[in-house]
């Protein structure tokens, strides 16, 4: 894995852990922020801690924000500096900036200044608990921002058949990526794959698409 220049703007706990969670995957991480504490807090846990406004244009420039392969915006509540932030970040060059945003109306505000992804932390993880709540079939689920996700479903009498047969991708929109059987994981498994009861089936596509197939399984 190529390691990553990434810089981290606003160190509450979603930025802290952003930032200290990247460092331990031995990414190089800038972490800056307003707040004198927070940054001391994660001093040692970086490559590199410092105090910084990241709305004044200027000091975002000093730090050299375009040579960084990832900028992400973790400032909280503060939906102003956000905006702020995210639109110097782009507009002196930073090639990829994801943005934490508090709610829908700060989210489609930040994607149109510029933002390449906004996220809603809480919100997703609410929607994704509540998925697997609703639906003991998904075993598990890994979101992919607020539109794709990939998703492991078990397989049940509604599936009979081989791959080419059941069509999953003409008619709900998803592709079926891996097979696990029994603990055996095919990848990219054949057109001509017979799937079986239990198995378990690795599927990307449209959150929607997904929900479609789940509600399809379940009934």
């Amino acid at each position: 894995m190529k390691s990553k220049q990434c810089l981290v703007i606003g160190l509450g706990r979603f930025g802290t852990a952003v930032a200290t969670t990247l460092y331990e995957m031995g990414h190089e991480v800038v972490a800056v922020d307003t707040n004198e504490e927070h940054v001391e807090n994660v001093m040692n846990l970086v490559t590199h801690a410092a105090v910084l406004d990241a709305t004044e244009e200027r000091a975002l420039k000093g730090i050299g924000v375009s040579d960084f392969d990832v900028v992400v915006v973790g400032i909280g509540s503060d939906v102003q500096a956000a905006i702020l932030t995210t639109m110097n970040a782009k507009s002196l060059g930073a090639p990829y900036v994801i943005t934490k945003a508090i709610d829908e109306m700060a989210r489609r505000v930040l994607e149109r200044v510029g933002a390449d992804l906004v996220i809603r932390p809480e919100h997703d993880s609410g929607v994704r608990i509540a998925r697997q709540i609703a639906n003991p079939n998904i075993v598990d689920t890994l979101n992919l921002g607020s539109d794709y996700a990939i998703v492991e479903l078990e397989a049940n009498d509604r599936l009979k058949g081989n791959l080419r047969e059941l069509n999953l991708t003409g008619r709900f929109g998803v592709q079926v990526i891996a097979i696990n059987r029994s603990g055996k994981v095919e990848i990219s498994p054949r057109a001509e794959e017979e799937l079986r009861v239990h198995d378990k089936l690795v599927v990307i596509g449209m959150a929607h698409a997904i929900d479609d197939l789940r509600r399809y399984l379940g009934e």
